[in-house]
């Protein structure tokens, strides 16, 4: 090889990786909003990138992510918003259901947003309308909440001989009250006493248990509520359920996964895929204002047979039919 030859090809050896560092230096840049931390989101984040990429956006490759974890405290997630906004991101990603979505909102009227929320986001104030949002916001809205009263009537499926239910729910969270009205309603027409007991981690899931046991409950209900999806809250919420043979009903998967009794909820991958979607166009320049809200209608029921038996639960063979999982 000529020596004019060689010094070409290490000068371009040498050029790859300094071209490379450039263009990620120079990559846009998304703020990622998560209502528990990094640990208990994997999932979600995993589903994000997959819609992100879908578009043809890689981390580390082309786009960049700046991360911001709540730890389980709504409370902190205006701050984390205006730092995410203070660092100038191109869009913010909120998957912290309505209280980050609200959070983004308030510190930013620019910045272009992509949420999640299990609630209606027209009710709360998010967008102007699910078909047209109409300013900064739009993203992807499940039906958690609208599932919400079918799921007492699963559980009077279930335990026909059921009088008294307890309701967990997150007080830190504004869809926490509407969930209660909702559900109340439910319950007085199907004439179940409802309590409602408050867990805003899993650090008052002690409590939380020894109340419903103290209330003789039927069953404990978890609300809607981003938190209340995550594993570590699940795998403690359904152990010390069963420690005081009290049947879990839940929206999430997981919590049946865990353990827990049963579940009656939308299937979240969708609708964290369909946010890194939407982030993805918005980079490529579409308006969020003309992005529709994508509604999830898949919702899915889900049996822990395992758990039935230990709990000397009988699961009747309509129930089962219906199931779209069984775990034997």
């Amino acid at each position: 090889m000529r020596r004019r030859e060689f010094i070409t090809l290490i000068g371009s050896a040498v050029a790859w990786p300094v071209a490379a560092r450039a263009q990620q230096a120079s990559a846009p840049v998304i703020g990622f909003l998560g209502s528990e931390t990094a640990e208990q989101s994997t999932d979600r984040v995993h589903w994000f990138r997959e819609g992100l990429e879908d578009i043809g956006f890689v981390e580390g490759t082309n786009v960049a992510i700046e991360y911001r974890w709540a730890e389980g405290r709504n409370e902190r997630l205006p701050g984390l918003a205006d730092d995410l906004v203070r660092r100038q991101v191109r869009i913010i990603a909120s998957v912290a259901g309505i209280p980050g979505a609200q959070a983004a909102k308030v510190a930013t009227s620019t910045i272009p947003i992509v949420f999640f929320t299990g609630a209606d986001p027209v009710a709360f104030g998010l967008v102007a309308s699910l078909g047209r949002p109409g300013g900064n916001l739009t993203g992807a809205s499940g039906l958690q909440d609208e599932v919400g009263p079918k799921r007492l009537e699963l559980v009077k499926e279930l335990l026909p001989a059921a009088t008294t239910i307890a309701l967990v729910l997150n007080p830190t969270n504004p869809v926490a009250e509407t969930q209660a009205r909702d559900m109340q309603a439910a319950a007085v027409a199907m004439g179940i006493t409802l309590h409602i007991l408050h867990s805003r981690s899993e650090r008052d899931l002690d409590a939380v248990i020894e109340s419903a046991a103290g209330l003789k409950v039927a069953a404990l209900v978890a609300g809607s509520e981003q938190v209340f999806s995550t594993p570590g809250w699940q795998q403690r919420f359904a152990a010390l359920a069963a420690q005081r043979k009290l049947p879990t009903v839940s929206g999430s998967r997981g919590l049946v996964a865990a353990g827990g009794l049963m579940s009656y909820g939308n299937d979240g991958a969708e609708s964290y895929r369909t946010v890194g979607v939407y982030t993805g166009r918005i980079l490529k320049g579409a308006s969020p204002a003309d992005l529709p809200v994508q509604q999830s209608t898949k919702v899915e029921l889900a049996i822990n047979l395992r758990t039935a038996r230990s709990l000397g639960v009988s699961v009747p063979l309509a129930l089962l039919t219906r199931a779209d999982e069984v775990i034997e």
